[in-house]
């Protein structure tokens, strides 16, 4: 598969696109004004310890506190972190209030919650995790080859000083053993800059700031077979070529500086292709179509045939408009980013075979997918649940924000329906104040309704309250804003 990154840096923002065969995946989004914070470590102060949720808010110079959880805090031994289910501890006896803390940001702070703090520090670089509080090295499971995970942990394990704690990451797979140690190298000078850092800074603080979204997008993200990595800004170019020449050297042929005329973005059609993951509605090649929902407690996908009609029969037609939607949707999940409960609900199918080939092709679709998933069966409605990690908003809540218009609903209310409010008000004014008439600003599109289709309502309004009603159209008003001013 031919995969090609693109990254378009400006002084407000950082942007960087997968491509895979000529088609948008995944998209970043890094704004100046509010960096992610995964990866940053903080000198904190404890300001709340809930014993009835085992977890304390941490004061790390944010204008929202962040949480730990007991789960998260150092003090379990080294063994039971390699336990599936350790040991849960009383975090009275781990944290007290004005404690000052060291912790490093797992999850960015989303909508109105704080960040996600753990005190299991880990530095990453190219090819490896350095854990400084820790001396298990472990080898990432996407390396399944028993003799390569033997050649990476051997390395490790030799160097001078062993009693380190690393987690060996996917990269590393048949990189040469200098390349390894240089990372290790790296890694313990970096650590040692941090520690004196720690010991000088006043909670709360930051102690280490991870790098630019270009930076740690190329260390963690981009693979060595990449055709293409294609940046806009010359100083970004020059400062990525210099990264990339001092930690994963294989990259530096694919690296070009594009000086094209037409905006990056632009030339290869992802300005459309993010335009397009805003919209509810998704079409399909075949003439199908997915309604894409996204709430605050899951996502939920429904898969329709629309005008697709194109098989011999009506179980062919919803097998076929269902494995196309199954691949469509894991892109859909990648590139908005969409994580927490997904609830899909793919047309009926009566075949067993039809759904297990469904599942098959979502599950092939997501192997793709760097952040972790996990798909239950198709159940007997047709419904497929499943979960993605969330670790950063979505781009819906990055680039959007709650309609004002609507308040956040997702539809305004009719135009009939604002005339009806508007005479139940004229009723109430009518009552409860002395006045000569009445003047009614609203929007164009009830005044022209009230005019027209509910004249004869209004002239039985006015008949009722024995006052004249005048309209006026307000040309800055909404459909749902409307104003009775009294004459």
């Amino acid at each position: 598969m031919k995969e090609e990154i693109l990254i378009n840096v400006s002084p407000q923002e950082a942007r960087a696109a997968v491509l895979e065969n000529g088609m948008l995946q995944e998209i970043f989004i890094e704004r100046s004004s509010s960096r992610g914070l995964v990866g940053n470590i903080y000198r904190g102060k404890v300001i709340r310890v809930l014993p009835g949720m085992q977890a304390a808010f941490i004061n790390i110079g944010r204008e929202r506190s962040a949480f730990l959880h007991a789960a998260e805090i150092l003090s379990i031994s080294d063994d039971a972190l390699l336990d599936k289910n350790p040991p849960q501890q009383d975090i009275n006896s781990l944290l007290h209030d004005g404690q000052t803390i060291t912790v490093q940001v797992i999850k960015d702070e989303l909508g109105s919650k704080g960040a996600r703090l753990t005190t299991h520090l880990t530095i990453p670089s190219r090819h490896l995790v350095y854990m400084p509080d820790s001396e298990h090295i472990g080898i990432s499971q996407r390396i399944e080859d028993e003799t390569e995970r033997a050649r990476l942990k051997q390395i490790l394990t030799k160097q001078d000083n062993p009693n380190k704690g690393y987690i060996v990451r996917t990269a590393a797979e048949g990189s040469a053993e200098e390349e390894i140690v240089r990372d290790a190298e790296f890694l313990d000078k970096l650590w040692r800059k941090i520690q004196l850092k720690i010991q000088q800074v006043k909670a709360p603080s930051l102690v280490h700031e991870d790098l630019d979204l270009a930076l740690r997008f190329v260390r963690d993200l981009v693979p060595t077979d990449v055709e293409k990595i294609r940046i806009d800004s010359e100083s970004a170019h020059q400062g990525l070529l210099e990264f990339i020449n001092e930690f994963i050297p294989a990259l530096i042929p694919c690296l070009e500086l594009y000086r094209g005329e037409r905006p990056l973005f632009d030339m290869y059609n992802v300005e459309d292709e993010i335009e397009k993951s805003l919209h509810r509605e998704i079409k399909l090649k075949s003439g199908g179509y997915l309604v894409i929902e996204q709430t605050e407690a899951m996502v939920t996908i429904d898969v329709n045939t629309g005008g697709f009609v194109g098989y011999r029969n009506l179980e062919d037609t919803i097998f076929k408009t269902n494995l196309e939607a199954a691949s469509s949707l894991a892109r859909q999940l990648r590139l908005r980013n969409l994580g927490g409960m997904i609830i899909i609900d793919f047309i009926d199918m009566k075949d067993e075979e039809h759904k297990r080939q469904v599942l098959r092709t979502l599950e092939r679709a997501l192997e793709r997918d760097h952040a972790k998933t996990h798909i239950s069966e198709v159940s007997s409605l047709g419904l497929v649940q499943m979960t993605r990690k969330r670790n950063r908003e979505s781009l819906e809540h990055i680039l959007c924000e709650a309609c004002k218009t609507c308040d956040s609903r997702g539809s305004i209310k009719t135009s009939q329906t604002i005339c009806y409010e508007i005479f139940r008000e004229l009723h109430r004014s009518a009552k409860a104040y002395e006045a000569t008439r009445y003047l009614v600003l609203a929007s164009q599109e009830v005044v022209d309704r009230m005019l027209d289709e509910e004249t004869n309502h209004l002239a039985e309004l006015e008949s009722i309250i024995n006052k004249p009603v005048r309209f006026q159209a307000e040309p800055l008003y909404t459909q749902e804003q409307f104003d009775v001013v009294l004459i």
